[in-house]
């Protein structure tokens, strides 16, 4: 016996073949995972000094543009500094944003202001030796001032960066964030590293949650306990995976880098490790 097929079941048939493979499609589009994650919107950092090849402007910025990544937190050495103007040049010419630079150089302040750019300053948060909290926050602020003043007026963010002792600790990043807001800084945020939190991984959930409303930045890396070793690619260390959990689940949507930070590897390849292992973790979180 013949069954015949009225043309409306046909086409609502049809309908939904189309429906569930669009909803598949949805499923693996970049917009479902975070934006902060997406490979365009990733910061690497430490790819400068600590590049095996020793990479000019403009083979760092085509290294760049060949992975897929078009910011750029820039630190440097004495050596970079006659490099500075052609470092800007070539990211404009790649499309790339000059997103951050390390420290502070009057040169390279006079510059931003030429061609028009307004990179986040990362400084390491000063870690006083003697006196009480109260003290030890008052001069780290103070320490701070002259810099915030500077980057203000070059409209600049400043990140508070922690790079260990008093001055690394998350409590101690906030404390002094807020006591210079409270003066009138309110450019002042804190970038935050991972490889030089190793000691806070346990409370990594907590530190988050207390450093959340003030990060410019975070810095991602693979993480052992012990820091054994300190700087590892993304989905090599035993915590990473949890941490990053931590993170999505914040809601946090701020700035998020990756490192090189090797002298024996070459910048392009420790990026891309820590561009697979982010891969690897990113599925799962969506």
């Amino acid at each position: 016996m013949k069954v015949k097929i009225q043309p409306h079941t046909l086409f609502l048939f049809f309908l939904s073949l189309v429906s569930w493979n669009h909803l598949g499609a949805e499923n693996d589009r970049p917009s479902e995972i975070k934006k902060n994650l997406l490979r365009k919107n990733l910061v690497p950092w430490c790819i400068v000094p600590f590049d095996a090849s020793k990479r000019s402007p403009e083979e760092r910025a085509k290294m760049l543009v060949r992975l897929g990544l078009k910011r750029s937190a820039y630190d440097w050495r004495s050596q970079h500094i006659p490099e500075f103007e052609e470092e800007i040049l070539q990211y404009k010419k790649h499309g790339i944003e000059f997103f951050a630079f390390w420290g502070g150089h009057e040169k390279a302040f006079e510059l931003f202001q030429k061609h028009g750019i307004h990179p986040q300053i990362w400084k390491t948060l000063s870690s006083p030796k003697s006196g009480t909290q109260k003290e030890k926050i008052r001069s780290a602020k103070e320490a701070m001032i002259p810099l915030a003043k500077r980057t203000a007026k070059i409209g600049c963010k400043l990140g508070l960066y922690n790079h260990g002792g008093w001055g690394g600790e998350p409590e101690n990043l906030v404390a002094v964030c807020k006591a210079l807001r409270a003066d009138g800084h309110d450019h002042v945020g804190i970038v935050y590293n991972w490889h030089h939190g190793h000691g806070r991984i346990k409370e990594w959930k907590d530190d988050l949650n207390l450093m959340k409303p003030f990060l410019h930045c975070l810095n991602l890396n693979g993480m052992n306990t012990g820091a054994e070793p300190k700087i590892l690619a993304l989905g090599k260390g035993e915590h990473e995976e949890h941490m990053l959990k931590i993170l999505i689940e914040s809601g946090y949507d701020g700035p998020v880098g990756i490192l090189d930070h090797q002298n024996h590897l070459d910048a392009e390849e420790s990026l891309q490790a820590n561009l697979e292992g982010l891969k690897k973790f990113l599925p799962k979180y969506r």
